[in-house]
């Protein structure tokens, strides 16, 4: 399995109870390895790593987006 990994920033007004639940969300999805929040010193920026053979960074941020409609994909 190949692994990359993508960064999403999320709203800033998003809690902390909001983040844990958004990122085991993801982990749920065929292809997600792991999805955490930097905590330090952009807290609203989401990694996911993930097989790019299963998903796209596109995928995963259409999925992000239904919880944030505002987030958006560093370099994007």
């Amino acid at each position: 399995m190949n692994i990359a990994d993508v960064v999403i920033h999320t709203h800033q007004e998003l809690g902390k109870f909001e983040q844990s639940e958004l990122a085991k969300s993801l982990e749920h999805n065929v292809g997600i390895d792991c999805a955490a929040f930097s905590h330090h010193p952009h807290s609203h920026s989401l990694l996911v790593k993930y097989d790019p053979e299963a998903l796209t960074g596109k995928e995963i941020l259409d999925m992000v987006r239904r919880l944030d409609p505002d987030a958006s994909m560093v370099g994007l």
